[in-house]
């Protein structure tokens, strides 16, 4: 028997992992807050829904992908989940630690399976099917939803049966994540100053030592300053290094760098040439020198 899918959050992650999942034939029930927003989806088979409900209630699993702690707490409302009994929720976003834990006990008190499974990688990963999902929650529910979690991962890491562990190692890497975009700005605009091309340097560097994806390709978005569309935005980045400090503060650790890295996000978000780019956009905070940054 074919598993009912249903997928909840269209942004342009969210619809690029609904298109890859109706595109393989799967019955799958869509709904966003506002309607519309993934024609792709529609058009390879995934069926729009007016209402939440109904997305809920059809489905044996469904996958989310929210914006945020916000947005995810009024979806997933103990009313909405009142007649979910007995489905399976994955949700694929990155919310704080404090969201997780609550989203579970809420879920857990209607009778809702729940699991935390953020993703690593941007929309055009997702759209290949190569992301890396990070999960936890009970195991039983982890391996039911591992044939759908393979449709749009390459491999599923499963780091613990309390559903805030994978949202704290989420937060983890898009901290790492921001430091490396931090570095490369750094690095080039050094560089710059004493007349080396950026692109060669960016070439020089991902061939020779670090040849990983995040410097391969936010070095070359970087060097070319090709920000725009923007993959992930610098509100949303704001909100993941917001969501390490809070997870830092909770347990007890110390971020000595967080407090630069915010002043950067805070600039590059105030300034009309900047906010409307892709996160690595901070590098051109650091471009324009110590006087402005």
């Amino acid at each position: 028997m074919q598993t009912s899918i249903g997928f909840i959050g269209l942004g342009t992650m969210g619809a690029a992992m609904a298109q890859r999942i109706a595109e393989a034939g799967h019955t799958l029930r869509i709904w966003n807050r506002t309607p519309g927003k993934a024609p792709g989806v529609v058009a390879a088979g995934g069926v729009e829904c007016e209402h939440l409900s109904e997305v809920l209630d059809q489905s044996d699993i469904v996958l989310s992908m929210l914006a945020n702690d916000a947005a995810a707490d009024a979806t997933f409302s103990e009313e909405a989940l009142a007649s979910a009994r007995g489905i399976i929720h994955v949700n694929m976003a990155t919310v704080s630690i404090e969201m997780s834990r609550r989203l579970e006990a809420r879920h857990r008190a209607a009778g809702v399976g729940y699991v935390a499974a953020p993703v690593l990688g941007r929309p055009e990963v997702a759209a290949a099917g190569k992301l890396n999902i990070v999960a936890a929650g009970p195991a039983e529910l982890i391996d039911q939803a591992k044939q759908v979690l393979a449709l749009v991962g390459k491999r599923t890491w499963n780091v613990g049966t309390d559903p805030s562990q994978a949202s704290l190692v989420k937060i983890g890497v898009n901290y790492n994540l921001i430091h490396a975009m931090q570095a490369l700005g750094e690095s080039l605009s050094l560089v710059e100053h004493g007349g080396i091309d950026a692109e060669t340097f960016v070439e020089i560097l991902t061939d020779a030592a670090f040849t990983g994806s995040a410097y391969v390709g936010y070095g070359g978005m970087i060097a070319k300053r090709a920000y725009r569309p923007a993959g992930f935005t610098v509100d949303l980045g704001l909100k993941d290094l917001t969501l390490a400090e809070q997870a830092a503060a909770e347990l007890g650790a110390v971020l000595p760098t967080a407090r630069t890295l915010r002043a950067m996000f805070t600039e590059a978000q105030s300034d009309p040439e900047l906010s409307d780019g892709d996160w690595s956009i901070i590098a051109e905070v650091i471009r324009r020198g110590p006087s402005q940054a």
